[in-house]
């Protein structure tokens, strides 16, 4: 028993360990590239059993990038030149596509990165009108593989589209021409004419349309302060959900080590009464002798023999 209130104690700190650890989420991705790296996982975890052509939806994705859009779909590279795809969430990829290196399968994840686009993506005099998005291509051999190298793909025939056609309200005094903005994997800013909300590309990567910002009157991206003020609200509403949860969950831990012991304290007490019990069984027995109509214990012999008076006055 004293080995299991032991192993209780060392469950119990085990427990309160991994429950901190579970509280402190790791930090955001620093840049743009190790961004990439993460959703590439969390879109990933979409395929529980995929089919090919299928789009699936990221059920999570990081607890720090809640807003983020992911999905995912599995395709053959074959199929995927042959026929294209005619709808990918905002892209419409045609024939003729080539993937190098060339891989059997492939998967293409497509990210809606909402109100994260200034902060992985900012752009200098340029207000967004929609959020940024990405086109990416992964092996599909080992789909619980993750820090997968991104694979290059090219339309060879016609471009490939993305239709912005739901776009923000352009800035009081901000310019009205929208332009498509397009980033390598090195972030590297490429701009470009949009035709009818539409921007054209001939490789994978991050796209969005923008406006440029008015010099005189600098205005921040188009519900910048807003965005800022909900990542603000929504950052202070997790810290606070975290720390209720954590102060809770350390309650209960506390809670279930007193219980703890208290139990191996009540099992200690009635120990020392058994082992007081044992002893008292196990002295040495006492002789009955017959007094009249009633037995007694009586001693086997007596320590000091009794003497009379009169042999000292001899």
């Amino acid at each position: 028993m004293r080995i299991l209130c032991g192993l209780q104690v060392l469950l119990f700190l085990y427990l309160f360990s991994y429950h901190l650890s579970a509280q402190s989420p790791p930090p955001p991705p620093t840049n743009a590239s190790s961004l990439d790296s993460l959703l590439q996982d969390y879109s990933f975890r979409a395929f529980v059993r995929p089919r090919t052509g299928i789009l699936y939806d990221a059920v999570t994705v990081p607890p720090n990038l809640t807003g983020i859009k992911l999905s995912a779909m599995r395709l053959r590279s074959g199929s995927l030149r042959r026929r294209g795809v005619l709808s990918l969430k905002q892209f419409s990829i045609p024939k003729g596509v080539i993937v190098k290196p060339y891989v059997t399968r492939l998967v293409f994840v497509y990210q809606n990165l909402a109100n994260f686009s200034q902060l992985y993506y900012p752009l200098s005099g340029y207000d967004y009108v929609a959020p940024v998005v990405g086109l990416l291509a992964y092996d599909a051999k080992n789909l619980s593989a993750v820090n997968l190298r991104e694979l290059e793909i090219t339309a060879s025939k016609d471009p490939i589209r993305i239709d912005f056609s739901d776009l923000e309200p352009i800035p009081q005094g901000g310019g009205s021409v929208v332009e498509c903005v397009s980033f390598d994997s090195s972030g590297k800013a490429s701009f470009s004419d949009s035709i009818r909300n539409t921007c054209e590309t001939e490789r994978q990567g991050h796209f969005s349309v923008v406006v440029k910002s008015v010099p005189s009157a600098p205005s921040p991206a188009p519900g910048g302060e807003e965005r800022k003020e909900k990542k603000k609200s929504s950052e202070s509403n997790s810290r606070t959900w975290i720390t209720v949860g954590s102060v809770l969950g350390g309650l209960v831990l506390l809670g279930l080590l007193m219980f703890l012991v208290l139990r191996c304290r009540k099992y200690k007490k009635q120990e020392r009464m058994r082992e007081m019990e044992r002893a008292g069984e196990t002295g040495e027995a006492l002789r009955m002798t017959q007094v009249g109509e009633t037995r007694a214990p009586t001693a086997a012999t007596t320590r000091t023999q009794p003497v009379l008076e009169t042999e000292y006055a001899a």
